[in-house]
């Protein structure tokens, strides 16, 4: 059992270490090569091929008529709204950003869950919630001083971090009822459906040139579609398995530091742009000022869930 402990452990690491180093990869794709909406659309419908694969081997994926709308509302928020507007923001803002703005979820978490799960707000979680919105604000704020950095940008990655932060709202009854491996499946092959109908994306990848991209560039997609879609979601179901949900979102505090690592890393290396001139000590003082705010908000919750 310590084995499986360990390894449940090492799996949300691995987790946040391919999102990580996909902010920086995903953003040397768009928009050379990748419109955010043709890069969406290879994601998830590669996601979809593969969840079904394995869902069909392993698991019937059959759900009940009843909580078909459920699914919709996941599909549309877990997926569609949420990735069309992280990649749309990744490519007008900075991987740095995205990685701060990231971290917020388990703020936004707590906001959602007492709106609509009727949770007792508290005097930390309440503080959590003003510190960490404080620090989004005065990130967002500074976005545009810097090349590479954007308002709009950093506000459509704030509505990806909401968007995501109400699907996992809308998820939870889901959870219960049936096996993650099937709620995934699901959520993407409807979300699919709504990225099809973003206006954009349809005549985005009729009209690009797939032929002319360099070998590396085929290479960064398939590691968005098969290492930041597809594995990060089995290895965070497997480390769910073990631990808490507490101690599997904690593990999100890595990745503004995941990224400030690939940055420099990947532009040593010549293998992406040099990203590192958005990265400031004033950036960094507004993430602590984020990482605060989400230890009061979840701070409330630890008591009561196991580790």
């Amino acid at each position: 059992m310590k084995i499986q402990f360990y390894k449940a452990h090492l799996a949300l690491f691995l987790v946040n270490v391919l999102y990580g180093a996909g902010h920086v990869i995903a953003k040397g794709v768009m928009p050379e090569f990748l419109t955010p909406s043709v890069f969406i659309f290879l994601r998830v419908l590669g996601a979809v091929v593969f969840f079904w694969t394995l869902s069909l081997i392993f698991r019937k994926s059959r759900i009940n008529r009843k909580d078909i709308p459920l699914f919709i509302l996941c599909g549309i928020f877990g997926v569609a709204v949420n990735q069309l507007f992280f990649f749309h923001g990744l490519n007008l803002s900075s991987s740095f950003n995205s990685g701060i703005i990231m971290a917020m979820n388990p703020i936004m978490v707590g906001i959602l869950s007492y709106f609509l799960l009727k949770e007792k707000p508290t005097i930390y979680r309440v503080s959590g919630v003003l510190i960490g919105a404080a620090g989004a604000i005065l990130l967002t704020l500074k976005g545009g001083t810097k090349g590479g950095d954007s308002i709009l940008g950093d506000l459509f990655l704030i509505i990806n971090a909401m968007s995501y932060a109400l699907y996992l709202v809308l998820a939870k009854p889901l959870m219960t009822r049936y096996a993650p491996i099937t709620v995934i499946t699901w959520v993407f092959t409807f979300g699919l459906f709504f990225v099809c109908l973003f206006p954009s994306t349809l005549p985005d990848l009729i009209q690009t040139d797939f032929t002319s991209f360099p070998q590396e560039i085929y290479l960064k997609i398939m590691y968005i579609v098969v290492g930041v879609t597809f594995l990060t979601y089995l290895l965070t179901i497997y480390g769910l398995k073990f631990l808490s949900p507490t101690v599997s979102s904690s593990y999100i505090y890595f990745q503004p530091l995941l990224v400030v690592f690939f940055a420099f890393l990947f532009s040593y290396l010549n293998w992406s742009e040099d990203y590192t001139n958005t990265i400031t000590f004033e950036k960094i003082a507004y993430m602590l000022l984020i990482f605060v705010g989400v230890y009061l908000t979840s701070r409330t919750t630890k008591k009561n869930q196991y580790e």
